[in-house]
């Protein structure tokens, strides 16, 4: 069976699909985000990337020669709010109709990839409900076939996040592993049928933007430490003993406990005896008993 993280970057998404990386300032997203960039170009499809917080030749570092000449950078950096006008695409602009137009002009025959980076600069200057219908508009125009996306999840409220997580069809959150050579990938995926499943995995990007994956990468020595901890004696070097020895083992197994009742003490008590099961009462002098039929008035 495949990975799942690798079947994403290397299959894509389906039509309209949209692909939402999450990372914090702990760990980056943006290494998995040039393997998609990457993957959707050996594909031979068209990419057009929104950069707004790294410039083009940051991108392209480590993208396939043979390939980057279907990569449509679109400028943002570093003037993603068009104060010194040197962006070709400001965060103003992230609207549909501006968007659907930069893929028009390229005159491609097929429906292309969106890529954002990132979002998080898009979602502070703009509402998040404004944002929230351009994402859908784009995915449902007919020109974009996948967007891809990069949040910073720490710059912004939950219940933001949620609001962009819900409407994505994947779900990848990064986050530093114990072994420094790979990160943690949790994979969110919802299907058609609206069914969700989960996968962690551990991953790693080269400088070629080259994905590996691994169930469960070990440190070293981490299989001696649990040996280490598992065969350590809690009791060893304490100052009063928790042990029993044989004979004050067999002694306590002697001892009768209050609450137990042996076989022939249940046999006494749930034996049945002549009269039980009868209630018999015995007036006393003093008790006021009337003969006469208290309802006899009713006539019934």
């Amino acid at each position: 069976m495949s990975n799942v993280i690798e079947s994403c970057v290397l299959q894509g998404a389906e039509a309209g699909g949209f692909i939402l990386i999450q990372d914090t300032v702990k760990c980056t997203g943006r290494g998995l985000l040039k393997c998609f960039i990457n993957a959707a170009l050996k594909r031979g499809e068209d990419v057009h990337v929104l950069g707004f917080e790294s410039p083009e030749t940051e991108v392209c570092a480590g993208l396939d020669r043979s390939c980057v000449q279907k990569l449509h950078f679109h400028k943002g950096f570093p003037d993603p709010l068009g104060w010194t006008r040197r962006s070709s695409f400001t965060v103003e602009r992230f609207a549909s109709q501006h968007i659907t137009q930069l893929f028009k002009d390229t005159q491609q025959a097929k429906a292309s990839v969106l890529v954002v980076d990132s979002l998080s600069l898009v979602l502070r200057h703009h509402d998040p409900l404004v944002f929230c219908q351009t994402l859908q508009e784009l995915r449902k125009g007919g020109v974009i076939k996948t967007i891809i996306g990069l949040l910073h999840s720490d710059l912004h409220q939950q219940g933001v996040v949620g609001i962009v997580c819900y409407l994505a069809s994947t779900v990848i959150s990064v986050a530093p592993a114990n072994n420094e050579c790979h990160s943690v990938a949790k994979t969110t995926r919802r299907t058609k049928s609206g069914k969700v499943m989960q996968e962690e995995e551990y991953f790693s990007v080269s400088e070629d933007a080259t994905l590996s994956v691994q169930a469960n990468p070990r440190q070293p020595g981490h299989a001696q430490k649990e040996r280490d901890v598992s065969e350590a004696d809690p009791t060893s070097n304490l100052t009063f003993n928790l042990r029993l020895s044989e004979e004050e083992r067999k002694a306590k197994q002697k001892v009768a406990l209050p609450f137990v009742f042996s076989q022939e003490k249940k046999s006494a008590l749930l034996k049945p005896t002549p009269g039980s099961g009868r209630i018999v009462y015995k007036p006393d002098a003093n008790d006021d008993f009337d003969e006469e039929d208290p309802d006899d008035d009713l006539d019934v």
